[in-house]
């Protein structure tokens, strides 16, 4: 089995965070976003993942190694491949080619599940889906009473369907998936000016390919900073409470669930629930909720509630919710 992630984008609804960081690798609850996401896939499948393609953008040799480590820890080989240019999903999966070969799973590194069900790997393919209110902002599939998917709708106005795709996907040949991507590639076949994965599996589909629903029992949205907060949230309910046994807490109170890494220091504090503070940062003299704080920033002297903290920040001020960026210093 192989993971294909697509994650060339410049993830600019999430800055000032992405200015530094590659979005997927923004951590939550001690682990990259990306992380999340492979342990949950690996859990979802039935056989070992031995290898992680990873598509990026010119994100430096420190990210591809992060990635390459994040691989290591199921076991699984990672594999960088660069997207030069911005040429639309079925452009980015195709760049990985190479890895493209038996049973492999797509997924788009923009969201989080969780899912109870181990997938049924004998099917063709597998697309993860969700159901949603608004359907409109999505692309949905139709299917029949036996979860067989009959078609795709991007963005209905009218409400076909509100099973909405949620980017992650099974193809039990992975040749098969390359050979229609490159004849979008070939025959210039694009919608927006972007070769569309969309209009791959269109074509598979009417070629005989079976295509299966398979419902998450939760999807996470990693688009902005209320979004991430929010799934952070999820994240902590779903993994549950830890305090590093190295954290120095001091005269402080931490309310579950909260994730506090190695290399802290928590002084005359209320910590939680739903905060995260990564290793070497400082907190003191604070009240602290549904917040994420990265490593080695300092928090002082105020209440703060739903805000992002990036890597090496300091703030010490009188709002009550921020989303602070790497390397910044703000107080008053």
């Amino acid at each position: 089995m192989k993971i294909i992630i697509p994650m060339a984008g410049m993830g600019k609804r999430m800055r000032p965070h992405t200015l530094t960081t590659p979005k997927p690798l923004i951590h939550l609850a001690g682990k990259p976003i990306v992380e999340h996401l492979i342990n949950e896939i690996a859990l979802a499948v039935k056989e070992p993942v031995d290898e992680i393609a990873f598509i990026i953008g010119n994100f430096g040799e420190a990210t591809e190694n992060a990635l390459k480590a994040s691989a290591a820890k199921i076991g699984a080989k990672g594999s960088i491949y660069h997207q030069e240019e911005a040429l639309g999903t079925a452009h980015a999966i195709l760049c990985a080619a190479d890895s493209l070969q038996g049973p492999v799973v797509v997924a788009f590194a923009d969201t989080l599940f969780f899912c109870h069900n181990k997938l049924n790997l004998d099917k063709d393919s597998i697309i993860w889906t969700k159901k949603v209110p608004d359907p409109s902002a999505f692309g949905v599939v139709l299917t029949d009473p036996y979860n067989r998917i009959t078609g795709f709708v991007e963005k209905p106005k009218t409400p076909v369907s509100n099973q909405a795709i949620i980017g992650i996907y099974f193809f039990k040949d992975g040749e098969n998936l390359k050979r229609e991507l490159q004849y979008l590639i070939d025959h210039d076949i694009r919608k927006g000016g972007e070769y569309q994965l969309t209009d791959a599996l269109q074509n598979m589909m009417e070629k005989g390919l079976k295509f299966y629903s398979e419902p998450v029992d939760e999807w996470l949205d990693c688009g902005n900073k209320d979004a991430t907060v929010a799934t952070h949230t999820s994240v902590l309910q779903h993994i549950g409470h830890y305090v590093d046994p190295k954290a120095k807490v001091e005269e402080s109170i931490i309310i579950p669930p909260c994730f506090i890494a190695a290399d802290t220091e928590i002084r005359q504090s209320v910590i939680g629930p739903f905060v995260s503070v990564e290793s070497g940062s400082r907190i003191q003299h604070a009240v602290l909720s549904e917040t994420i704080i990265q490593k080695k920033s300092e928090v002082e002297n105020m209440v703060l509630t739903k805000s992002m903290i990036g890597n090496e920040a300091y703030i010490s001020t009188k709002v009550t919710s921020v989303n602070l960026g790497d390397f910044s210093r703000f107080e008053s």
